[in-house]
């Protein structure tokens, strides 16, 4: 059975489900949207991830006896609150962004049409899921930007928390990354993995000479050794004089980058070590990345800096209510708002498109309000597409096949932005958002 997921939420919702539940407004028929207020500063677009993670979460959102026997023994909710969740199963309609798509200010990427009750009790699975999900992808591609076309690799799981180590991964690799040294992510997600080995492995040997042996008798020439542990030009000799011409490649993992790669590429070529690759993993970010455009760098493995969002761990996201029905289930749609200063949300059933120019070129975000479930008359782009259907999840979005969907929808995404869309230097977001 899968592991319940009802119990990685806040307490107030369940005490607002309780209190709805007592005031008899629990089934009045509500419209949630997520979306995010403003882009970290600088960033001029945001890549959506976490949405095929999200969809089994809430397929797993049930209230089973160790679940209801904790909320009892707690005091969280009522009996008659804990009869309702035995019995609770999503019920209503999601919406959104495909997974790698683009967003940005006021961009509703998730709109969930369900009854208060089932609807606001998912509020934090949502946010957890799409805030850091969506941080590390937004952070990714700007990586993948700044590497101009070489690989890049994911291995920050001792970075992270063991379950977000897993989420970054996918994360990263919907964004563009490769590879992942995570081998969960691998089994879950079908993520390809890599790694060989770490200056540990060295030093448990009686010369780095016998360690490289070691690895390349086991993982043969085409290995990656790494050349770091004690002296580069040493180490970079032996290690063709063991694997010979055909080494795969050599790592560094510290040092002062632009000017080691270089040296260690002229040793290589003279070694007749020509087609050895450099890989460079060292606290790297989308900065120190593109600084070494210029060096002869084969790949990177980034860490720290993709799995807290390049210094952003979190998008902003936010979850309102902002529509919900008169009494009665013929009731008129009523549009509800927050009016706090900073915080203001624009009530209403949303619509987003995106417009293009003549070129295929992204213009601007287009956010109509609707009635119902009108759709506007806008020859843009439609943003949303289904992914849960009066409960039923729509399954194309799920597992492995979901990921590489999403990696694929984020490549196409991307080509539609404008060139100064993938500027690092700060700037304001690249497309307006209009509401309509």
């Amino acid at each position: 059975m899968t592991e319940s997921s009802a119990l990685l939420t806040d307490r107030y919702e369940l005490t607002m489900l309780d209190a709805a539940l007592l005031a008899g407004t629990h089934e009045r028929e509500c419209v949630f949207e997520a979306f995010t207020r403003r882009l970290p500063a600088g960033r001029r677009y945001g890549i959506l991830a976490g949405t095929g993670r999200l969809l089994e979460l809430v397929e797993a959102f049930r209230f089973g006896d160790e679940e209801l026997e904790y909320l009892r023994q707690n005091a969280v909710v009522r009996q008659e609150t804990l009869d309702w969740l035995a019995d609770y199963r999503f019920s209503g309609t999601i919406r959104g962004y495909r997974e790698g798509e683009v967003f940005f200010p006021g961009s509703p990427f998730l709109i969930v049409d369900a009854p208060f009750a089932e609807g606001v009790i998912l509020e934090t699975l949502i946010l957890s899921v799409f805030n850091y999900d969506s941080a590390v992808a937004s952070a990714a591609a700007r990586m993948v930007t700044a590497a101009i076309g070489r690989p890049l690799a994911e291995m920050g799981s001792r970075r992270a928390n063991e379950r977000s180590a897993v989420a970054a991964a996918r994360a990263a690799f919907i964004a563009g990354f490769g590879a992942t040294s995570n081998l969960e992510a691998g089994r879950t997600w079908g993520v390809p993995t890599m790694g060989t080995a770490a200056h540990a492995f060295t030093l448990l040997h009686d010369s780095e000479e016998d360690a490289f042996r070691a690895q390349v008798d086991a993982l043969g020439p085409g290995t990656t050794l790494l050349v770091d542990t004690f002296d580069v030009e040493k180490a970079i000799d032996t290690a063709v004089r063991v694997a010979g011409p055909e080494l795969g490649a050599v790592r560094l993992d510290s040092g002062d980058l632009p000017k080691l790669v270089r040296r260690v590429r002229d040793q290589l070529d003279a070694l007749g070590a020509t087609k050895t690759r450099i890989t460079v993993t060292n606290d790297l970010d989308e900065f120190t990345i593109a600084a070494l455009a210029a060096s002869p760098v084969d790949s990177y493995g980034v860490g720290t800096s993709v799995v807290t969002g390049s210094g952003y761990p979190a998008s902003g996201m936010v979850y309102k209510l902002v529509a919900h029905r008169e009494h009665g289930s013929d009731g008129a749609w009523i549009p509800v708002a927050k009016k706090s200063d900073g915080k203001a949300s624009i009530g209403g059933r949303k619509h987003p498109v995106r417009r293009h120019d003549a070129d295929g070129r992204a213009i601007a975000e287009v956010i109509h309000i609707v009635e119902g479930g009108d759709t506007p008359d806008d020859t843009g782009r439609d943003l949303l597409v289904p992914l849960i259907t009066d409960g039923d999840v729509h399954r194309e979005h799920l597992g492995p096949e979901g990921t590489r969907r999403a990696r694929e929808h984020r490549e196409l995404a991307m080509r539609e932005l404008p060139d100064q869309a993938f500027r690092l230097g700060r700037g304001d977001p690249v497309l307006p958002t209009i509401f309509d």
